[in-house]
């Protein structure tokens, strides 16, 4: 049986949102902890574990044309005409080079155009359609194989704020067990305004394209097994999610991905959607008792948020 979930709350004044920052705590994250990195996040080199493309690192062309960005426009505030279609050259790993941030990306701070109609009212909403429609599977990386049954995936609508200010209304395909988290999640950013540049479903045809290293995808479920292993990651079971991952790059050793975000590893330089320890991201996903990527002690995943902490 098909259930339905809309939930919409008006929108919350400044004084709120300060108050729902205020009381919510810093997670408790294990700093000894190894976890194994996320497969959908870091591709296989020799000297990191053997893991797959993230979806992050290999944007396709837009389906919307970024708009040129004007002259008077500031650095970063208008998508470059090229996001999303400069091919890097590949590594003998099979991941593209790691290059210099481009000046316009070196403070990014744009939302792409929404996808899907805006969801009701002026505040904070979410949708929910469990299990997931048949079209929505369908243009998912979900296949027969993956650990997660079709019917244990949810389809969540819900709203953000977006670097324009703007409200906004993304999808994400999550399991069906960390629905209530992620709406919980979600809605604390929202009224924090943290601000997000797109949030969509992972395609199955982003796990083959060529890298470009400019990808900035709010995304959760992705199919894939780690490279070279019959394993999954979070992701493959819809119990993750990866939040502005170009602002909030994978790093290990001389590994950035995407891998055009190397200004971004510099976290002592903070810019608009970076996460940060004590900021409103790590406390929205540690109220609902999920870890942070960005704790890791042998490689950072900042980007990256799951219910079991790996």
């Amino acid at each position: 049986m098909r259930h339905r979930v809309r939930t919409s709350f008006p929108a919350l004044g400044l004084g709120l949102a300060l108050l729902l920052a205020g009381c919510s705590g810093d997670p408790a994250a294990d700093p000894t902890a190894d976890p194994t990195p996320d497969p959908t996040s870091v591709p296989t080199t020799s000297s990191a574990p053997s893991t797959s493309v993230s979806p992050t690192t290999v944007a396709p062309a837009p389906t919307t044309a970024p708009t040129a960005a004007p002259t008077s426009a500031a650095p970063g505030t208008v998508p470059p005409a090229w996001l999303g279609t400069r091919v890097l050259p590949r590594t003998e790993a099979g991941f593209g080079e790691v290059r210099p941030t481009p000046r316009e990306l070196r403070n990014r701070r744009f939302t792409l155009p929404d996808q899907l109609p805006a969801l009701p009212g002026a505040g904070f909403a979410s949708e929910v359609e469990s299990p997931a429609p048949d079209a929505v599977i369908a243009r998912s990386t979900w296949r027969r194989g993956c650990p997660v049954g079709r019917d244990d995936l949810a389809w969540v609508r819900l709203t953000f704020w977006g670097f324009d200010d703007s409200r906004h209304t993304g999808e994400l395909l999550v399991n069906t067990a960390v629905v209530d988290d992620v709406v919980r999640a979600f809605r604390r950013l929202y009224a924090q305004r943290f601000p997000i540049e797109e949030m969509r479903i992972t395609r199955a045809a982003e796990q083959t394209a060529p890298p470009t290293g400019d990808g900035n995808n709010t995304g959760a479920f992705n199919c894939r097994p780690t490279r070279g292993t019959t394993t999954f990651s979070q992701h493959a079971y819809g119990l993750a999610v990866d939040v502005n991952p170009f602002q909030n790059p994978y790093v290990k050793g001389d590994v950035v991905l995407p891998e055009l975000a190397s200004s971004y590893v510099d976290r002592d330089r903070v810019r608009p959607g970076m996460i940060t320890a004590d900021g409103p991201v790590v406390r929205a996903f540690a109220a609902v008792g999920w870890g942070w990527g960005g704790s890791w002690q042998n490689l950072k995943d900042y980007q990256h948020f799951s219910r079991n902490g790996r």
